[in-house]
């Protein structure tokens, strides 16, 4: 075979980019990796069009634990991913999640929000006169409480991140191909090189699929099933003429969300379920903004009764439709084949975590600062969903 890598990379936006880096960082590897980009213009990837936004406010102790690596990071990681004294600048904004609840969502925001203390997030728990007094703007009508990321949550630049850590993995000796991984070629038990788009083979000592919304179509070639599809979501933005101080990240009961970005807001929610094909355009219907967005919108804030629509564009989430929760590790079979796929949306947060794990198993065969099994394929093949109840 004309050309071997002991690591490919198959997509190399932020997940892929973060394992090859974190590969090339580890003192014990020695090998050569190779990251295959199908769009190195990362137009269409979920990491481009991404809200970039980080939280702990989640339901399992795994993702709040991911998370809590992540604002660790991204705080350190104009000096971690800085090349020849040019550091990127990734301004993670910490202004918090705000979570609201009704009262049939109260018992669940209080089970949530005791997990996320007890391991160590920062969040606040609200009742409707302390919501009030934090935040004036906010209409709490139907609101029975509502939990606030006081540090460690907000938003960050999330497309800057995804650049840093292929700029830095590069430096580090990583190379990076404009291709597709759309086959894999066995020998037994194990992957022994990889099909690009063009015909071409490369020999590898092992695959990580970080192939983002292709990543189910590439573990099929793998032998693995894998319950991730492709789903559109719009982000509208909009500008309001008054100024509403100390803004969250606001999370409706309704699942409607909205947040600071530059001189306006961004928003969006996920379509009934009943409405949610799997994606095969990124074309906005500024309808449902109209209909489903902004009413809640301006029923919880009321100053945006009165606003200017501005532009919107959709991406695309890998939805694991089997518990909302990421595919992290080894496939089982092949043995050399890696899983990072269905982030459900929450990829470009969890990268920091997921890449250090991932380098950690290829290289040390096991996880050493943070053990993501609870992330593994051994759950789908049981039967046993990890759920997430905070899907956003």
């Amino acid at each position: 075979m004309a050309e071997s890598f002991d690591v490919v990379i198959a997509g190399g936006a932020a997940m892929g980019s973060s394992v090859a880096y974190h590969l090339a960082a580890d003192p014990a590897f020695r090998g050569r990796v190779l990251v295959v980009e199908k769009d190195p213009s990362y137009r269409f990837c979920a990491s481009a069009l991404s809200a970039s936004s980080i939280r702990q406010q989640f339901s399992t102790r795994i993702n709040v634990a991911i998370s809590l690596y992540g604002i660790s990071f991204l705080r350190r990681a104009d000096d971690l991913l800085a090349v020849e004294g040019q550091r990127p600048s990734l301004a993670p904004r910490e202004d918090g999640y705000l979570f609201l609840a009704t009262s049939e969502g109260r018992s669940v925001l209080a089970e949530n929000h005791a997990l996320q203390t007890e391991i160590g997030a920062d969040i606040l728990w609200h009742e409707p006169a302390d919501l009030g007094a934090r935040f004036p703007w906010l209409a709490t009508e139907g609101v029975s409480a509502g939990c606030w990321g006081r540090s460690g949550e907000g938003w960050f630049d999330g497309y800057g991140l995804m650049m840093a850590f292929r700029a830095k993995a590069r430096a580090l000796g990583v190379a990076y191909r404009a291709g597709e991984v759309v086959d894999v070629v066995r020998a037994g038990n194990r992957v022994a090189a990889v099909v690009l788009a063009d015909g071409s083979r490369i020999g590898c000592g092992a695959v990580v699929n970080c192939a983002g919304t292709g990543g189910r179509a590439l573990a099929a070639r793998a032998g693995i099933e894998l319950p991730v599809h492709a789903k559109k979501r719009m982000v509208f933005t909009f500008k309001c003429r008054d100024e509403l101080l100390g803004f969250p990240l606001l999370i409706d009961p309704s699942g409607v969300w909205v947040r600071p970005e530059s001189d306006g807001y961004i928003c969006g929610t996920a379509p009934p379920p009943d409405n949610d094909p799997d994606a095969v355009d990124f074309e906005v219907d500024h309808g449902f903004f109209d209909e489903a967005v902004w009413p809640v919108l301006a029923a919880r804030v009321p100053a945006f009764e009165a606003i200017r629509p501005g532009r919107a564009w959709a991406g695309h989430y890998d939805m694991c439709l089997f518990d909302h929760n990421a595919f992290v590790g080894g496939a089982g079979e092949p043995a050399n084949f890696y899983l990072a796929n269905g982030f459900s949306g929450h990829g470009l947060q969890q990268s920091p975590a997921v890449g250090r794990g991932l380098a950690e198993l290829i290289v040390h065969g096991r996880y050493v600062s943070l053990d993501l099994s609870p992330l593994g394929y051994e759950r789908l093949r049981l039967g046993r969903p990890l759920i997430e109840r905070n899907v956003v």
